[in-house]
């Protein structure tokens, strides 16, 4: 492994040593690919273009990153920017690496829960549009633009990943297969029919599984939190240490966001009406801009505090998106007299 690490430390030089121009691209591309993001933008934007599509994308993005947690735990992968000074290696050889605010995360390094979890949330909707494209379109290099495009954001998102020190190049090509694979596998088992009380099992499911696992670890004498601790030493800078980086806050965020499917599917709060192109932007925008803001609500410095209420965060979320704002948008849209759309 240190042959692969080094290699990689060598690589992330390369990266780093690029036009200055190309900072600011790489953090912005892997801000903008954060898996929380699936949650927060890709799932408010997908479910206005198509519910079902929607939903496959927030119940791929869940299921993904609850096993990337499970597989960081269990792989133990040292991420780049403690792993220079742990190893001994920044002080044989001349290392001339930068760390920059998104650096810091806080949980084992593979597989890239970035690349992964991107991967797998986003196939959904590029099969959607590939399909789209091939109804509308002959031309073969039209039907690619979707699946071309997934693969390049894909590409852009794991060197970023290796530019910032988050992962090794080995952690982002992980990665992005097992997110692929597990697009492919699971876009055709979204529980889109599926009852309040599957959802609320899955949620319990996900959450104790990680607790059992968790203490279980513990009781084996292993220190699964080892890399918070790497993770508070050699990081530059305290304040950029986060707590949504930390395995639970993942855990916290795909529990609520299971329950908030099972509160849109038990408590709905529209008939199923279909909302017209213009309906879908406006629900799109609007509910964008109201998970946006129920996520800049209430950051508790208490650590119990902070992840129960990103629980209640993520489990509001879905049902706000997919039953309370279309509910909303048709009750200010409906022609009076008129009292059901169609």
């Amino acid at each position: 492994m240190d042959a692969l690490h080094i290699a990689g430390i060598r690589f992330a030089e390369v990266l780093q040593s690029g036009p200055p121009w190309l900072e600011k691209f790489w953090i912005s591309v892997t801000s903008l690919a954060d898996p929380k993001c699936i949650f927060t933008v890709c799932f408010p934007l997908t479910y206005f273009l198509d519910r079902k599509v929607g939903v496959s994308v927030l119940w791929t993005g869940l299921v993904s990153e609850w096993l990337n947690v499970v597989l960081k735990w269990l792989l133990f992968g040292e991420r780049p920017f403690w792993w220079v000074h742990e190893s001994g290696f920044a002080s044989k050889e001349l290392v001339t690496l930068r760390q920059f605010p998104v650096s810091c995360e806080t949980g084992p390094g593979s597989p890239s829960g970035h690349c992964m979890i991107t991967g797998a949330a986003l196939w959904p909707l590029v099969t959607a549009l590939t399909t789209l494209a091939s109804r509308n379109c002959r031309s073969l290099v039209v039907k690619l633009i979707p699946f071309c495009t997934y693969i390049l954001l894909l590409l852009a998102v794991g060197l970023s990943r290796v530019f910032i020190l988050a992962h090794f190049p080995h952690q982002v090509v992980g990665g992005i297969l097992a997110g692929a694979a597990l697009g492919w596998g699971l876009q055709s088992r979204t529980p889109a029919t599926r009852t309040l009380r599957f959802f609320v099992a899955t949620a319990l499911a996900l959450m104790l599984s990680c607790f059992a696992l968790h203490s279980l670890v513990i009781a084996a004498g292993i220190d699964i939190d080892w890399s918070i601790r790497l993770a508070t030493k050699w990081c530059s800078d305290p304040a950029w240490l986060c707590l949504d980086t930390r395995p639970f806050a993942s855990v916290c965020r795909d529990a609520g966001s299971a329950l908030g499917l099972g509160l849109a599917v038990g408590f709905p709060l529209h008939r199923g009406e279909r909302l017209d192109p213009r309906q879908r932007v406006a629900g799109a925008v609007l509910a964008l801009g109201a998970v946006q803001g129920l996520h800049r609500l209430l950051q508790p410095a208490d650590v119990a505090l902070w992840y129960g209420t990103s629980f209640l965060k993520y489990a509001t979320a879905p049902w706000l998106v997919a039953s309370l704002l279309p509910q909303l948008i048709l009750s200010l849209t409906r022609p009076r007299g008129s009292p059901h759309a169609e």
